[in-house]
């Protein structure tokens, strides 16, 4: 695809724009406007739920649940279902591309090669898992017998955010789904366009009516009914730690469903002495970049050894020039917009609060191509901070480094761990035992060596601490969705 070819579609791509309730499309009393943060347009409207919508969806999910349309089929026919639905998300990969694209202002180019491929993979994966989970039977005697069954939890209820929708959706999703349950979904209230495409690729790979549902709406509207909501069975979660909260607030003090959270990061990139110095910094220039620093698991801490410090910090700078915010809908850009004009005004605020409470600006600081109307921020980079600055402590969710010092290894782990979060972070050094070491050391759901942002499905994904908890990816993230129901049978 070229840019002529991403414009031309961004211009004709059709879409629902309703409620997925029981198998079909309501219009919804409510509608609310979709903005592009390209340019600050209207590209979209589309219906809003209710407390009164969420109720149905949620008497929809538990009918399809209790008369087993779904969870009573053959494990080997569920999957053809989420393998067929995988298939049709790849046939429409464009399509949904450029919906992420003009929802969420990633470059298209990213979207179709890592949100889109993404979300091919888990359903296709989670898909051919279904039929390859096994229940137990252990060995109690020879007069008795003991069966341990996984059966599915009931009905799922799923909040999601605006900065991978289509990944963090699917990671939800597919796991409940394979499972046997069924789900009500409510897709970030700026970012609706690709679950609503994909709910309906879903309907046409032959998922059963109310198995999926999708209400679209704010967080304390249809977020707030579906955490409280006596009739979910789970509520599962990716945001911030302040909506984490309150949902798991809500989740106790309703019927105690089950919270899953998948909150938020302070990612530190700590780079020793002797490491490959190159690739470390080209790593953690990517690392608070990428999808323009919204992710909670961006690199936004550059934790280096004092004796490298300016080496490292100067090739970062340098990278950073060509990593610089334009159109995403162009193929070369190489970030795209922040997600939202409120986004980049809590970004741009936290920068100059930051700066208030202690550190020295080198680049960045500033909202770019405002002369477009849309929402564009470039890297950032702040030096001269200590652990408990507010920078380097604050989840900022965009393109803005904070560069801390070491001397010791011990202090190096220290400053790692000197944050309320633990979702990931990584190592950079060419010593096994002392990389081993300190990613032992580091309260983290995910460590790094050498690298940044790897892995894969058969990986867990999530954190401790106040990044939350509860994997998503992984044979582990069907467990989140099953209770554990064990039959003894004696025999004499």
């Amino acid at each position: 695809m070229t840019t002529t070819d991403w414009r031309a579609l961004a211009a004709s791509v059709t879409y629902p724009t309703g409620l997925l309730i029981g198998g079909r499309w309501e219009a919804g009393s409510e509608r609310h406007e979709v903005v592009t943060p390209i340019d600050g347009t209207v590209i979209a409207e589309v219906a809003f739920a209710t407390a009164a919508d969420v109720d149905r969806a949620v008497a929809s999910a538990r009918a399809a649940f209790d008369d087993r349309r779904w969870a009573g089929m053959a494990p080997a026919d569920r999957k053809d279902v989420l393998v067929r639905w995988a298939h049709l998300v790849n046939e429409h990969a464009d399509q949904l591309a450029v919906l992420t694209t003009l929802e969420m202002g990633k470059p298209a180019r990213e979207a179709k090669a890592i949100d889109v491929r993404a979300c091919h993979r888990t359903l296709r994966w989670f898909g051919e898992a279904v039929d390859k989970v096994l229940d137990e039977m252990p060995k109690v005697g020879d007069t008795s017998w003991a069966m341990i069954e996984r059966e599915p939890a009931g009905v799922v209820g799923a909040v999601t955010p605006w900065n991978f929708p289509l990944t963090l959706e699917t990671w939800k999703i597919a796991p409940a789904l394979a499972v046997g349950c069924s789900m009500v979904l409510k897709p970030a209230e700026n970012s609706p366009l690709t679950a609503l495409y994909v709910a309906q690729l879903a309907l046409e790979a032959g998922l059963p009516e109310g198995v999926l549902n999708v209400v679209n709406g704010t967080g304390p509207v249809a977020g707030a009914a579906l955490a409280g909501h006596m009739d979910v069975d789970i509520i599962t979660f990716t945001g911030s730690t302040t909506t984490g909260r309150a949902i798991m607030t809500a989740a106790a003090q309703s019927n105690m469903k089950r919270p899953y959270l998948e909150l938020g990061g302070k990612g530190a990139n700590i780079v020793f002495a002797d490491a490959d110095l190159d690739k470390a910094a080209a790593a953690a220039a990517w690392a608070v970049t990428y999808n323009a620093g919204q992710m909670c698991t961006a690199g936004s801490r550059l934790v280096v050894h004092e004796s490298v410090k300016d080496e490292v910090l100067g090739k970062v700078l340098d990278a950073m020039t060509a990593l610089q915010p334009a159109d995403p809908l162009d193929d070369s850009a190489p970030i795209g917009a922040i997600a939202s004009a409120r986004q980049l005004d809590t970004i741009h605020g936290i920068v100059l609060e930051g700066l208030d409470d202690r550190g020295r600006l080198l680049v960045g600081g500033e909202p770019v191509l405002t002369e477009t109307g849309g929402s564009y921020y470039p890297p950032t980079v702040v030096d001269d901070l200590i652990p408990d600055s507010l920078l380097a402590q604050k989840e900022v969710f965009g393109p803005v480094l904070s560069v801390l010092t070491f001397s010791t290894d011990e202090e190096a782990i220290r400053i790692g761990n000197a944050t309320n979060y633990g979702l990931a972070s990584a190592v950079w050094t060419n010593d096994l035992s002392r990389a081993r070491k300190t990613s032992k050391a580091l309260r983290m759901g995910t460590v790094w060596v050498n690298c940044y942002e790897e892995g894969d499905l058969t990986v867990p994904f999530g954190g401790v601490k106040q990044s939350g908890f509860g994997s998503d990816k992984s044979l582990h993230a069907m467990d989140k969705f099953t209770d554990l129901k064990t039959t003894w049978i004696e025999l004499s």
